[in-house]
């Protein structure tokens, strides 16, 4: 029996971008039309490769900056949340720029709590595995302050919940602008710890 479930849930790309470097003030994507994906991420990205240093999300399992195995390559949100973001913020859109954000996804209902090793398919088989929910950022604060004085400090709080999923790449190939992504699903029960 299959341990991923092809659902009936499709989401449509409507943005791709890249991040091409980070510092401490920012994050900033660039858009893209197509997004070639190897086994590292999209290979001109920040968050791109196979390994990575860890953070602060991973501090109860490894020292700050011990590599360990980038599952962050890619980070995807959704455009329904993203609207959603805007509404508390009192924007009129979010701009995806802003967020660091690899991909926005529309039409894929309550994204950012699909589960944890669910998998996003392109049409050409291209596979993303989801990690987890990402969190909000200070970093997206900061920049939507700067883009929209008076807007950025709530982020964190509109955004809870709502910062879409980080995910590798389990096979590779490429996206593009429109593509659709089929999610698949684990079959086991619910953790009952």
């Amino acid at each position: 029996m299959p341990m991923l479930e092809q659902t009936a849930h499709v989401g449509q790309i409507v943005w791709m971008g890249r991040v091409p470097h980070r510092d401490r003030q920012e994050i900033v994507s660039e858009p893209l039309d197509r997004m070639p994906l190897s086994f590292a991420g999209y290979e001109t990205e920040f968050h791109a490769g196979l390994t990575r240093p860890s953070c602060s999300r991973v501090l109860t399992q490894h020292p700050r900056g011990t590599e360990i195995r980038n599952v962050r390559q890619v980070s995807i949100v959704s455009a329904e949340e993203l609207d959603l973001i805007a509404r508390d913020l009192d924007l009129p859109q979010i701009d995806p720029l802003w967020l660091g954000a690899s991909i926005v996804i529309k039409g894929i209902a309550d994204f950012s709590h699909i589960p944890p090793s669910s998998r996003l398919q392109g049409p050409d088989g291209t596979t993303l595995t989801v990690d987890m929910q990402n969190a909000p950022c200070t970093l997206v604060s900061k920049t939507i302050e700067e883009q929209r004085p008076g807007h950025g400090k709530g982020f964190k709080a509109a955004a809870k919940g709502r910062r879409g999923v980080t995910a590798w790449v389990e096979r590779p190939g490429t996206l593009h602008m429109g593509d659709t992504l089929r999610l698949h699903v684990p079959t086991q029960r619910i953790w009952q710890g």
